[in-house]
């Protein structure tokens, strides 16, 4: 009846948060065994949780990084690294996005912030609107995909796994889904015989290499000299920051500061200097300082407009956690994920058949409901199953995550794909078409993440061993 009356609310076009919660209070006023003030006291219970404050911070910081003109050093970076290849602004829009990613935390953001750039760029350089748009969608996937991650967060929280285990397992297939992207973009270029959109530049890219470079050796020769040399952690941290701007200001770096905030943060989980939602409040600390004091783009009004932007987005994903934890709780109560189990057990024992079961589920899922909603409802479902499977529950959050934001690319509710198409100015039905493409790079690294679990768990295993 539970399921009935959902699916019920959910057709009259109801939002998904307002119908798991009414369907749960509905059903609890039928039952007349339980009093209905159970519906506010799981509620509360479901967001009253410290890994949760972790939300708020990462969806400021992302905000504070995209309102302070770091996008544009962002895809000045890209330009320059991989901007004279063929098919060139395709390849700066997937670079950018991982750089990006590494910021914001959410395909969303991703798409709004940086992909207006993008595709106007590409517009302007004669590339068809669908094919900017298709990239474009298909690299915010990318978004909670490389750490930090909101969607890590929530499963995190609701499956009881470490959350930096979450972010280091995937950057690997990060990687891996960047350069299937690149890829087919090159693909692209050579199908339609595009040529480099900007000249082969050999000063700004030995730059642009460089600060990659300093990126990847910083944490590398802080992390040897504190190992070998026995020097105290956070005084060594402090003295090789200063010298990071110090070097930043005498280049002229465009992007190494931004692109330090994955660095930090993991960097700062893994050592145990904090947590991940003391992680989510430095990397705030870390943009402000960048917006008001270093970049000085960040000015004391429009600071308060992202706060106020901040809260919103806040109330919206705490309040649909909130109503899922309720309703979650009410699937198990009424023995449902219990007979979903049983059933899939009774299909199969196998792991890499209950794996492709589980992908079509969440495919299907993910077309439907918001990523934070499908994953506090699935997650009191699924997990049961893995654990009786052995399955890593690590790795299962990496697939889990990777087949909701490919849901995020299709209607009825794929929210990227209405950015987009308010971004790009096409029809939703256009849209679609334009992202049809881009599937091919997307379920491939489903199936690599799916079916090769050490490309997922190497990382944390190497540093949580």
């Amino acid at each position: 009846m539970l399921k009935i009356i959902f699916l019920l609310l959910m057709s009259g076009g109801i939002p998904v948060a307002i119908a798991m919660a009414g369907a749960s209070l509905i059903y609890l006023v039928f039952q007349d065994t339980t009093p209905p003030f159970v519906v506010i006291h799981r509620m509360v219970s479901g967001i009253d949780s410290f890994p949760l404050l972790a939300v708020p911070f990462f969806i400021l910081a992302g905000n504070l990084m995209n309102n302070a003109g770091i996008t544009n050093r962002i895809y000045n970076y890209a330009l320059a690294l991989v901007g004279w290849l063929k098919g060139g602004l395709g390849h700066v829009n997937v670079v950018g996005s991982v750089v990006f990613a590494g910021m914001s935390g959410t395909a969303i953001a991703d798409a709004a912030g940086l992909g207006t750039i993008e595709i106007k760029a590409m517009k302007d350089h004669g590339y068809s609107t669908e094919f900017a748009v298709g990239v474009t969608a298909a690299s915010a996937t990318l978004g909670p995909i490389i750490p930090p991650s909101l969607p890590f967060v929530i499963y995190g929280m609701m499956a009881n796994v470490s959350v930096g285990a979450l972010f280091l397992a995937g950057i690997l297939p990060g990687v891996l889904m960047a350069l299937l992207m690149m890829l087919t973009v090159a693909y692209f270029a050579h199908l339609n015989g595009w040529g480099a959109d900007v000249k082969f530049d050999a000063p700004k890219l030995l730059k642009a290499l460089a600060e990659s470079l300093v990126v990847i050796a910083w944490p590398v020769a802080l992390w040897w000299l504190i190992n070998h040399f026995e020097f105290h952690p956070q005084w060594t941290v402090l003295v090789a920051l200063v010298l990071l701007f110090v070097a930043d200001k005498l280049c002229n770096f465009q992007a190494v500061l931004p692109i330090m905030t994955p660095v930090l943060l993991i960097g700062g989980m893994t050592t145990g200097v904090f947590t991940p939602t003391e992680g989510a409040i430095a990397a705030c600390v870390w943009a402000l300082v960048l917006g008001f004091f270093w970049y000085r783009t960040l000015s004391f009004k429009s600071f308060v407009k992202v706060c106020l932007d901040t809260v919103e987005t806040t109330a919206t994903v705490l309040f649909i956690v909130a109503a899922a934890s309720i309703f979650g709780w009410m699937l198990t109560a009424t023995g449902v994920t219990a007979a979903i189990g049983q059933w899939v057990l009774g299909v199969t024992d196998e792991p890499w058949k209950f794996l492709l079961l589980a992908n079509l589920l969440m495919l299907f899922v993910g077309c439907f409901l918001e990523p934070t909603a499908a994953i506090t409802i699935l997650v009191p479902i699924l997990i049961p199953i893995c654990q009786q499977l052995g399955i890593d529950l690590v790795h299962f959050g990496l697939v889990m995550v990777l087949n909701l934001m490919i849901g995020l690319l299709h209607p009825p509710m794929g929210m990227v794909l209405f950015v987009l198409a308010r971004v790009a100015k096409l029809s939703v039905e256009r849209t679609t078409m334009a992202i049809l493409p881009w599937l091919v790079p997307l379920l491939g690294s489903l199936v690599v993440i799916t079916y090769v679990p050490s490309l997922v768990l190497w990382l944390p295993k190497l540093v949580y061993q």
